[in-house]
């Protein structure tokens, strides 16, 4: 497998938090389940016409080649077909608006062909990608191209975060804790519903389940860096309450339990967990 991260240049920088180009060789499993994170993308595939629409308990379905993949709060499944040639770019929590024109929260657990926002700018998009002869030159034109895209908004602020949810953001990264939210809307200024309808249509959820999904992320992260994994202990540093708690969240999110996860995990990708 071979895989390329890239972080652009400012001002991109501010909405983009990589962009990424995967390609290999088929793996002996045909679907992977790709973990919560809260985060947007577009991904592209490079190698076919269609990207692979995978349902548990269903036949796949082939759905647009490049797509706007909203936040989630939930898991998917995703064949590993589509990984032969893929790129892609991660957006910033309260980016997407800017990106849509329009709340991220309307694409929340779900994905939207590109080409229903971009028109004929999404395919042809997709084909000076296919042309590039490597993949750092692919990472190029697609940063080139975001750059273009995004410059009047990024010139004019039109739809830059608002610096309460930006605040937040902040806030939230240091202590992604449920009881933070209250406080945090007090510190902005704004009431608590309406501090969390301004976050929910800037990140795409409320604060309290954004504080949920980056907790379930900061434990993924701990156990990639543990032999052994103390799990009591993991559980309050992470900002459970107790190591139950901890095991209730992990399932609910992952649809799967923390000792399924370490024996499936992807080598490359700690989102992605090995699925049949």
């Amino acid at each position: 497998m071979l895989y390329l991260e890239h972080r652009p240049d400012h001002p991109l920088s501010q909405f983009v938090l990589a962009l990424w180009y995967a390609r290999g060789a088929q793996p002996d499993h045909r679907r992977e389940r790709i973990l919560p994170t809260g985060r947007s993308q577009l991904v592209i595939n490079l190698a076919r016409d269609f990207m692979l629409d995978c349902t548990e308990g269903a036949a796949d379905q082939r759905s647009a080649p490049a797509l706007l993949v909203g936040q989630r709060s939930v898991y998917e499944v995703v064949s590993t077909s589509d990984f032969a040639d893929l790129i892609g770019v991660v957006f910033a929590p309260g980016a997407l608006p800017m990106l849509m024109s329009d709340r991220a929260d309307l694409v929340s657990n779900r994905s939207v062909a590109l080409d229903e926002l971009w028109g004929g700018d999404a395919e042809r998009l997709r084909a000076i990608l296919r042309e590039a002869i490597s993949p750092q030159q692919r990472l190029k034109i697609f940063e080139k191209f975001l750059l273009a895209k995004l410059r009047q908004p990024l010139e004019n602020g039109r739809f830059s975060v608002h610096p309460a949810v930006e605040f937040a953001l902040r806030r939230f990264a240091q202590a992604p804790g449920v009881a933070t939210v209250s406080r945090m809307a007090k510190d902005t200024g704004w009431s608590e519903r309406r501090f969390s309808q301004i976050f929910r249509e800037q990140v795409g959820f409320g604060p309290k389940a954004w504080c949920r999904i980056q907790r379930f992320q900061r434990v993924m992260k701990q156990m990639q860096s543990c032999l052994e994994i103390p799990w009591a202990e993991l559980a309050v540093e992470c900002g459970f309450y107790d190591q139950a708690h901890l095991a209730n969240e992990f399932r609910a999110f992952s649809g799967i339990d923390a000792t399924t996860y370490t024996a499936r995990q992807h080598q490359v990708w700690h989102n992605h967990v090995r699925e049949d």
